[in-house]
């Protein structure tokens, strides 16, 4: 990777042909600079020596093609919520803010697709579509734009029955780092026609190019919706039942899993009302009334066998809200169970079969630390989370946490899974890449290359450097 240009060097040569573009829409200032070196997790930040604020993709294509031209790192930036240092401009660099892009630039409710600007967020679009009986259903819980969800490969809540941003995104509109604008992928469903070039950027965190438009795949709303939460003696319950449910075939749009932890921190800072301290399962049915309630009630016998108890029921929009806004809010009820705290949050994905192995053994690791480490999961697709709580002043804490964090990475590749279903790699996974795809990570390496051969789009991020013989 070439060097990036000195400070020196940015302020007299790059910054005066960005500000000719740009305007006042290239800023300096120390306050906007500290925003876009960081995301919400770890690791620390770095200022970036400026951001650059564009509204269409001409404009995003001006400014990567200075930034090749003059071998600068390019970051793209949305909301800036991943939790892996996606956006810490590690080598400085310009920090592109793309959350002014926020045109739904068509909605086909007939073909149940849309076309949207890379700053839209799942927010807006569903505000949009509400009218049209149409929704976005990939819910990763943070505020995200929908350019940042598809370069992340973000999932959530949702997955198990709608699947991935990789499921549902048909293609995207994407500039390389020499500033060439491609379209990639359309509105067909299914396609023979090339490379799929449309999922290859989708879960690149933007070491490839920049994603400003999205092209992605509706559903309708469903007739009859129904929540309910059910509470079990231990974990190896709780996953038996989602178990037992998915080999079935019970068609759940939502199952997730609280360890006893979690539910204490959710039932203090939401105020949950008529919950215990217990691992508890949340779920959600979506379909007729009919058959969401032979679903409910073929659950409610899993979870009987299982142990489970307390089944409880929410129909009502303000009841279901009330409870998955507590799931949500996960993050902020961990960190405030301990003030003064940092949380070091970290996810894993394993195939069913070894998910109830893989949290037994995860839950006597943490035991074993003596930290604070609520587990939380989208346990239908074998996906789980941990939210460690150390005190950033203790140096032996964040090592323990960061070695915590670790073993799970470890642990669910071993169980042949992933070291993360949905936070993405950014910096903090890296460590795990050579050890998940072995000879594969040279392929990578290959595309990264031909496709950036400057290195600036999102330098030291995803791909960790080969090791050189001697």
């Amino acid at each position: 990777m070439m060097p990036s240009p000195s400070q020196a060097r940015f302020a007299a040569e790059i910054l005066p042909e960005l500000s000719a573009l740009l305007g006042e829409r290239i800023v300096t200032s120390h306050a906007v600079r500290e925003q876009h070196s960081h995301g919400e997790g770890m690791p620390d930040s770095v200022l970036p020596d400026a951001v650059a604020f564009a509204l269409t993709t001409e404009e995003v294509a001006a400014i990567a093609a200075i930034c090749n031209r003059t071998s600068t790192p390019l970051i793209p930036f949305g909301a800036g919520s991943s939790l892996e240092g996606h956006v810490v401009p590690l080598y400085g660099g310009v920090a592109l803010d793309l959350s002014g892009m926020t045109r739904i630039v068509e909605i086909n409710a007939d073909s149940m697709d849309c076309r949207v600007e890379a700053g839209v967020t799942k927010e807006q679009l569903n505000e949009e579509l509400r009218a049209s009986g149409l929704f976005f259903p990939v819910d990763p819980g943070a505020h995200a734009t929908l350019g940042g969800m598809a370069a992340t490969r973000a999932s959530g809540t949702n997955a198990v029955r709608y699947g991935t941003m990789r499921d549902v995104t048909l293609g995207l509109t994407v500039v390389t780092p020499d500033g060439r604008i491609i379209r990639t992928g359309g509105r067909a469903r299914k396609s023979s026609a090339g490379l799929d070039l449309t999922r290859l950027y989708v879960g690149s965190e933007g070491t490839l190019g920049i994603i400003t438009e999205v092209a992605l795949r509706l559903s309708g709303i469903p007739e009859s919706i129904t929540s309910a939460i059910c509470q079990f003696p231990d974990l190896e319950s709780a996953v038996a039942t989602v178990i037992a449910a998915l080999q079935i075939g019970i068609d759940v749009a939502r199952i997730e899993l609280s360890d006893d932890m979690q539910m204490r921190a959710c039932i203090r800072y939401s105020k949950l009302e008529g919950l215990d301290e217990l691992p508890t399962l949340f779920f959600e049915f979506h379909g007729t009334p009919a058959v969401v309630a032979e679903q409910v009630e073929t659950m409610q016998a899993l979870a009987s066998e299982n142990g489970g108890e307390g089944f409880k029921f929410a129909n009502r929009p303000e009841e279901r809200s009330r409870l998955w806004t507590a799931r949500h809010n996960a993050y902020f009820a961990n960190i405030a169970m301990m003030p003064g705290h940092k949380l070091l949050g970290t996810d894993a994905c394993v195939p069913i079969s070894k998910l109830a192995a893989c949290i037994e053994a995860t839950q006597r690791d943490i035991a074993e630390s003596g930290l604070v480490a609520p587990l939380v999961g989208h346990v239908g697709d074998g996906n789980f989370h941990l939210g460690i709580l150390f005190d950033p002043e203790k140096a032996d804490q964040r090592r323990a946490a960061e070695a915590l964090a670790s073993r799970v990475s470890l642990r669910a590749i071993e169980h042949g899974g992933t070291c993360t279903g949905e936070h993405g790699i950014g910096i903090g996974k890296m460590g795990y890449m050579e050890t998940e795809h072995g000879p594969a990570l040279d392929v990578m390496r290959a595309i990264k290359a031909a496709l950036d051969p400057n290195g600036i789009m999102n330098p030291g991020k995803m791909l960790p450097e080969a090791r050189k013989e001697h």
